[in-house]
């Protein structure tokens, strides 16, 4: 892949609102390369800058990230967990509805259908945790959010989730509504 090409590949995403890419949708863009050339070519990507890699199979287009710095964290779970339904949860969710008092900074809440597991990325942390709820009983504890990357669970499912899972209810303010 060449420089120039990539450079108008990612504009035309950025216009697309795209600035998370797994590797497989970079594979996409470029189907004409082999699979050690496009190992090549991400890695020169990343040391010209035109690429960052945020996590394992994972790059984020940095021009366009600084400019939807808001939803990132979101952006890379969605690419970290492809056809898994994930959903902002636990902790991160009950900080943005004032349940809890902690303000998780740089670190991002999600359950999800896949595999549980920790992702440090230069962006911040994400932290999967797997449910075993049916999709129809995700779908009813979620909240869809325009313009928002994952769905956002309910304060209840919140609540509920962080119990279920086994986290320390200690935070959660009595007196939030």
């Amino acid at each position: 892949m060449k420089r120039m090409d990539m450079i108008r590949r990612l504009a035309d995403l950025e216009r697309l609102g795209v600035f998370v890419l797994a590797k497989r949708d970079v594979e996409k863009l470029f189907p004409d390369e082999d699979e050690k050339s496009m190992e090549k070519s991400l890695q020169r990507m990343v040391g010209d800058g035109l690429l960052a890699k945020a996590a394992r199979g994972v790059y984020v287009n940095p021009a366009a990230a600084s400019r939807n710095a808001g939803w990132i964290l979101e952006e890379l779970a969605k690419a970290l967990r492809p056809g898994k339904l994930c959903y902002v949860s636990l902790e991160s969710m009950l900080s943005e509805y004032g349940v809890i008092s902690q303000i998780p900074v740089s670190r991002l809440t999600v359950m999800t259908t896949g595999a549980s597991g920790v992702h440090e990325t230069p962006y911040g942390v994400i932290e999967f945790t797997h449910t075993k709820r049916s999709l129809p009983e995700v779908l009813i504890r979620t909240v869809f959010v325009k313009d928002r990357p994952l769905r956002i669970a309910k304060k209840n499912a919140a609540v509920q989730d962080l119990l279920r899972v086994g986290r320390s209810a200690d935070l959660i303010d009595d007196e939030a509504d």
